[in-house]
């Protein structure tokens, strides 16, 4: 794994050797995000070595560089999900790649599905504590000193300094933030009706197919993360409500002007 994750960096830095602060993990139907990146460099996954390919609609694929909020960055235009067929240990690769690239805050978003009776589809969540347990753990196996303890603490796996700053942003800009537990689930398909009122009594939120076995990574490897969700759909409802991944899509796009005015804030601060 060191071995792998050494190779990858070095080959990233032949190309590009300026190191990053901040990284950013970009969500479903939010790769737009990327114009307001001032754009140093671009460097597709697929020539990466040992990095995943996305085969998701709405994740680009590839690593961008550059300057935001006065900020070296780097950005993850696409991800990697456990119902493609990745492992955990493939999953959570670039997040050990971009933490030895040299980030020291890893800010990461998605798509979720709203779970709280109070949510509505445009919503967006800060996320401040989630539910694992519906997925494998990455840390599952050998662990590697290097990267942290065996058995790491997660009592804060979202900084509550970064929240703060996020939530005080909002107020200053008069945009309205929803915050709560994420639920992470395997996917590809969307929840039954039961499943989603069985989240709600376990204390979920959101609930989504992504972000928490990056964000036990991060922690793992002595990151603070942030996190937040564009709520795209809404599972609990009155109708028979059919979801589709296009929908989805549509509405991250939709809310993301507003997404970008409190991540871009939010970089420029820290």
């Amino acid at each position: 794994m060191l071995l792998k994750i050494n190779e990858a960096v070095d080959f990233i830095k032949n190309i590009y050797d300026v190191k990053p602060t901040v990284g950013i993990v970009l969500g479903s139907g939010l790769g737009n995000f990327i114009n307001e990146i001032k754009i140093s460099k671009e460097i597709s996954y697929k020539d990466i070595p040992y990095f995943p390919m996305s085969t998701v609609e709405g994740h680009d694929g590839k690593l961008i560089f550059g300057e935001l909020g006065g900020k070296k960055i780097v950005a993850m235009s696409g991800r990697f999900h456990y119902y493609e067929g990745y492992s955990s240990e493939q999953i959570v690769f670039p997040i050990r790649v971009l933490k030895y690239l040299g980030i020291d805050t890893l800010l990461i978003t998605n798509a979720a599905g709203g779970v709280n009776p109070a949510f509505k589809v445009g919503d967006l969540m800060i996320i401040n504590d989630h539910i694992s347990q519906l997925i494998p753990n990455p840390l599952v196996g050998k662990n590697y000193k290097e990267f942290g303890s065996r058995f790491p603490d997660m009592s804060e796996p979202y900084k509550k300094s970064l929240i703060a700053k996020v939530k005080k942003i909002a107020t200053e800009k008069n945009i309205k933030v929803q915050e709560g537990v994420y639920v992470a689930v395997t996917g590809p398909t969307f929840e039954t009706h039961a499943e989603y009122k069985m989240i709600l009594r376990l204390g979920g939120d959101a609930v989504g197919m992504s972000t928490v076995q990056e964000v036990i990574t991060a922690v793992h490897l002595g990151l603070p993360v942030f996190a937040m969700s564009v709520i795209t759909d809404v599972g609990i409802r009155d109708d028979d409500n059919i979801i589709t991944h296009e929908e989805v899509l549509q509405a991250a796009k939709d809310v993301e002007p507003i997404f970008k005015i409190l991540i871009c804030e939010l970089i420029a601060q820290l």
